[in-house]
């Protein structure tokens, strides 16, 4: 693996940190003053993305994450231009910098779940007429999409649990069941849901499930609540919604993939997610210990600064060095992909899950910890942070599925090798 960035990684980095520093940064205030605002209409996206999204269109910082084995240009229907042609590897370390906003940096730059990993899905395994009428859009920010998964009544962290009924009625399927924690689908732009559903119970377990598109304004369609992660609604961003499917009939047409793929398409839409996630992680990470260095140099205990303070310097240097080990580990894991494929990086891809999420959540503790009350105030960014952050120890599966996972892939090789005539 080569450890220096590309030309293009540079170029793009420099112009993003800039974009960063100029306009973000700036507008994270007005972020706030405009979710506060009473007139504003509930859910909705607050007035300061769209602007930054004219600027990141401006400047060519759009849709950065669909990668080069995306590219609507090789073929799938819809005209170049649409995606930056991007390796893992590249986009990586430019995930990581808008890590360091992610309220606002992501969606400005249209490389925010749960839309990335949507619109990668419907470029991979999508039809023309799907890509034509789902993806164009999303790919132009005029709307937004979601992806229904997770369902209350069942242990979702198995997903042969999921209950969601999807049935073939002629030329149309029948969409039954309940789900929740179904980020984006509060948004008033939300105009289209992914869901994964049963489609046959009598198959093999990995070929009952199935993938379809159902526009959010379909009939039976009810969106009950909307779900809180530790208090927060997440409204900046759609929050999370709890769904019910009831008697919903959409075209067979909107079928993703073939019957029974759901499982496939599902794994090849979370592999890339789950870098985009760990390295905007990242960038969490390096943003705490910021603001840690800064609290703790400008305040006094105990006659001297809090800078000074062994165990906080101890805080600080732990910080630095899970995080390099961090960002190795996970640009490792963009580079297997890049080279050996989703299946070839499979046990990294795993590992980072396993990884990122704890080890933020530290550094986030310990940047908490050196701020006192004012850390789990609102005056300060971290304790929406580390509730953000907790929450990936959940998403996409939880840390004890991926470690069943990772041990039984480890076993696994030593009992091959017993078998050749190994210890």
């Amino acid at each position: 693996m080569d450890f220096a960035h590309d030309a293009r990684t540079l170029e793009l980095r420099e112009r993003l940190l800039a974009f960063m520093d100029q306009h973000v940064h700036p507008a994270e205030p007005v972020l706030e003053a405009q979710l506060a605002d009473p007139a504003r209409a509930p859910w909705a996206v607050p007035p300061i993305v769209a602007d930054l999204r004219t600027e990141a269109r401006e400047q060519g910082l759009w849709n950065l994450f669909l990668s080069k084995q995306h590219s609507l240009s090789n073929g799938h229907g819809l005209p170049g231009g649409e995606g930056a042609g991007l390796t893992n590897l590249q986009y990586a370390p430019l995930a990581e910098i808008t890590g360091r906003s992610p309220q606002l940096a992501p969606p400005a730059l249209n490389c925010a779940a749960p839309d990335t990993g949507n619109m990668e899905l419907l470029a991979q395994f999508g039809t023309a007429e799907q890509r034509e009428r789902w993806l164009r859009p999303l790919l132009a920010a005029e709307i937004r999409s979601a992806f229904a998964m997770t369902e209350p009544d069942v242990a979702s962290s198995d997903a042969a649990n999921i209950a969601t009924r999807i049935r073939r009625d002629g030329e149309t399927y029948v969409v039954d069941g309940r789900k929740w924690y179904i980020t984006g689908a509060m948004n008033p732009e939300c105009r289209i849901l992914i869901v994964m559903g049963l489609t046959d119970p009598a198959a093999e377990p990995h070929r009952r499930q199935s993938m379809i598109l159902v526009p959010r304004d379909t009939p039976g369609v009810t969106v009950r609540r909307g779900m809180k992660v530790f208090g927060y609604d997440d409204a900046d961003h759609g929050g999370h919604a709890e769904i019910h499917f009831d008697g919903v009939r959409v075209p067979a047409a909107n079928l993703i993939g073939e019957e029974g793929s759901g499982f496939a398409i599902a794994q090849a839409r979370l592999g890339p997610g789950r870098i985009h996630h760990c390295m905007r992680a990242i960038g969490i990470a390096e943003r705490a210990v910021e603001l840690m260095c800064w609290r703790t140099l400008e305040r006094v205990a105990f006659g001297r600064p809090l800078a000074d303070q062994g165990v906080v310097q101890d805080w600080i240097a732990e910080s630095r060095v899970r995080i390099e080990q961090l960002r190795l580990l996970v640009l490792k894991t963009a580079w297997l992909m890049d080279t050996v494929g989703n299946r070839g990086a499979h046990t990294e891809i795993q590992a980072i899950k396993i990884a990122t999420p704890r080890t933020v959540e530290w550094i986030l503790d310990k940047a908490v910890q050196a701020h006192g009350a004012a850390g789990v105030s609102q005056d300060t960014p971290l304790a929406q942070l580390w509730a953000g952050n907790r929450t990936l120890r959940l998403a996409d599966g939880p840390d004890e599925v991926h470690k069943r996972s990772l041990a039984r892939r480890e076993l696994r090789r030593h009992r091959e090798g017993a078998a050749e005539g190994g210890r």
